[in-house]
């Protein structure tokens, strides 16, 4: 059986690794983005295609930091679609919607699981319908990069902020994979770009 990683798609063969995926320890993580043993499935589930989406009535309201995320995605989305005007405006909205989630009070894990598990789902359905290859682009970037998100989350819950002790953290500027290791990797795993679009940051800015 063959395992992919949700992030970057590297795939744990278990015959030629000679260990089935099961008995790896719980803190096995992808040897090429860092990301958690949870987040890789088998290539049986990675063929499965979701067919229906059912749509809440309360997607239409979005919270601000849910509206913050939006729009700096379509900020990056518009950068590598060479629209300068466009991403200017929309990390503007971005830097202001962040600023008003700051004033709320929130479960930041839970937001990340419900873009997870119903806002990326229905915004992806859309963009198919409209054949929208720029927007389906930024959903799938921004889906990966929140499966990172929500993986550091549990590891804080589990370890506190012990576990950016004494190494860096590094937030690609393109698509905003965050990687936690000495140095950035040498290609973003999530939108491809070298080493120096990475951007370095201390651990409680």
């Amino acid at each position: 059986m063959k395992y992919i990683c949700k992030i970057c798609g590297y795939v744990y063969d278990e015959i030629k690794q000679g260990v089935l995926f099961s008995e790896l320890p719980d803190a096995w993580r992808c040897p090429l983005c860092g990301a958690a043993k949870s987040n890789f499935q088998s290539q049986i589930e990675e063929n499965k295609t979701r067919t229906d989406v059912v749509l809440d009535d309360d997607m239409k309201e979005l919270s601000t930091a849910q509206l913050s995320a939006l729009c700096s995605n379509l900020a990056r989305g518009c950068e590598k679609q060479y629209m300068p005007r466009q991403q200017e405006l929309y990390t503007e909205l971005a830097k202001y919607f962040k600023q008003r989630s700051l004033k709320e009070e929130g479960d930041i894990k839970k937001l990340l699981e419900w873009d997870l598990n119903t806002g990326y789902m229905h915004a992806k359905s859309v963009s198919s319908k409209y054949e929208d290859r720029g927007a389906l682009r930024v959903c799938t970037w921004g889906e990966k990069v929140t499966f990172v998100l929500h993986d550091l989350m549990e590891r804080y819950e589990k370890e506190g902020a012990s576990f950016l002790d004494n190494t860096g953290i590094w937030v690609c500027s393109v698509c905003g994979f965050v990687y936690v290791g000495d140095k950035a990797p040498s290609l973003c795993p999530v939108c491809k770009v070298p080493d120096w679009k990475f951007e370095k940051v201390h651990a409680y800015e």
